[in-house]
């Protein structure tokens, strides 16, 4: 008989295994699964891409022979239980004569919530449900949040001092944080499957905007907003529009780019997304339906503050991640990274939820949902500034 620290320990050994699906599995789930008997895990799977066999078919699959009577199953996610691109797994949990199942977190999905629980429980099966509920559905915001809202989830990532700057007045920030809270920025890229940043970030830094973790380099799709074309000039081009994943790269740009500098981009093989816009802005709500269109499920926007600003201003950053480094600037005129809202109580500031704590090296992480009050107001004169020196 299994005790409640046993059923932590093989979940946490299951989210483990999970993990190993990272940024794989969109627009699915990562899912981790094992196998128990007699107190041993005698076979592991997880979720490896859409359309392959989800992680409980998996780990059936290495144990290779009927399970014992007495042995357990331990998944990360609800088992699914309607046909997709694969059969239900519950029913071949209960084909393969599993009598105990162990649930991490309930399928978000509010079309299938609860199900597969019932289907298992029909069949003679023990369920438990609710072992690190919290931990298993927070292995998986990107694809709670598309399929509870329809919508991509688009994350901020911020690095600042502990005073919330950014860089210095005279723009020095590299680096603010240490190589482990970097390290773990990269890991977070390499979830995603599309990064962004301002066409002044790209002036600035020229980066490279792929995750790069022990010696392996990926590259997801590269958004690049520039509603002027400012990035495009006769000259010469960024690495993001000359490197060997260029044709991963799309520039998110308006009308008022030129048309001769889209044509030039796309002649180099690198896409661009043209949206309507009355301003040299991007409109942030037709970026999001035009990543809903090509399926994109979630976006990491890296900066520059200027992009980020908008966005929280616009009520579209969904997700943070805030890095803060042990550090003091100090100084009223250290650049800060998210600004430009008034925000006089504080009822109206704009709060994280499902907040989760980590430690990096020196660093600390704070991560969360974005929750915006229900009245904020935009500081006009900050934005009109801006507006008048771009």
């Amino acid at each position: 008989m299994m005790t409640d620290a046993d059923n932590v320990w093989f979940m946490r050994r299951a989210l483990e295994v999970a993990r190993r699906g990272w940024g794989n599995t969109h627009p699915n789930p990562l899912v981790g699964a094992l196998i128990v008997e007699d107190g041993e895990v005698v076979a592991e799977g997880f979720h490896a891409r859409a359309g392959e066999p989800h992680a409980e078919i998996n780990a059936l699959h290495v144990l290779g022979r009927p399970p014992k009577p007495s042995a357990a199953l331990y998944v990360t996610m609800e088992p699914c239980s309607t046909q997709g691109r694969t059969p239900p797994c519950t029913q071949a949990i209960i084909a393969a004569g599993l009598k105990h199942v162990v649930v991490g977190a309930t399928d978000p999905n509010p079309a299938h919530a609860g199900q597969g629980f019932e289907v298992l429980r029909a069949a003679g099966v023990e369920v438990k449900t609710g072992v690190l509920a919290d931990d298993c559905a927070d292995l998986n915001v990107i694809f709670n949040h598309w399929i509870t809202t329809g919508r991509p989830l688009f994350a901020a990532k911020s690095a600042v001092t502990l005073d919330g700057k950014m860089a210095t007045r005279t723009g020095d920030s590299k680096w603010i944080t240490g190589d482990a809270a970097r390290a773990d920025g990269h890991r977070w890229r390499r979830l995603f499957p599309a990064i962004a940043v301002g066409a002044g970030t790209v002036l600035a830094d020229n980066p490279r905007l792929t995750a790069r973790q022990t010696g392996e380099e990926w590259c997801p799709w590269r958004f690049i907003f520039d509603g002027l074309l400012r990035t495009v000039t006769d000259k010469s081009l960024p690495n993001v529009y000359t490197d060997e994943f260029h044709d991963r790269t799309i520039v998110v740009t308006t009308p008022h780019g030129g048309l001769g500098y889209v044509r030039k981009l796309n002649a180099a093989g690198v896409k661009t997304w043209v949206l309507p816009a009355s301003t040299p802005r991007v409109n942030f709500s037709d970026f999001r339906q035009r990543c809903i269109e090509e399926g994109i499920v979630g976006v990491f926007f890296e900066g520059g503050a200027q992009l980020l600003s908008e966005m929280l201003q616009a009520r579209e950053i969904d997700y943070l991640l805030a890095y803060r480094a042990p550090v003091l600037f100090a100084d009223d005129k250290g650049k800060t990274i998210l600004r430009g809202l008034r925000t006089e109580t504080l009822a109206n500031a704009v709060r994280l939820g499902n907040v989760r704590h980590e430690v990096h090296g020196d660093d600390e992480l704070m991560r969360g949902f974005v929750r915006y009050p229900e009245k904020m107001f935009v500081d006009e004169a900050v934005f009109t500034r801006r507006v008048l020196t771009e």
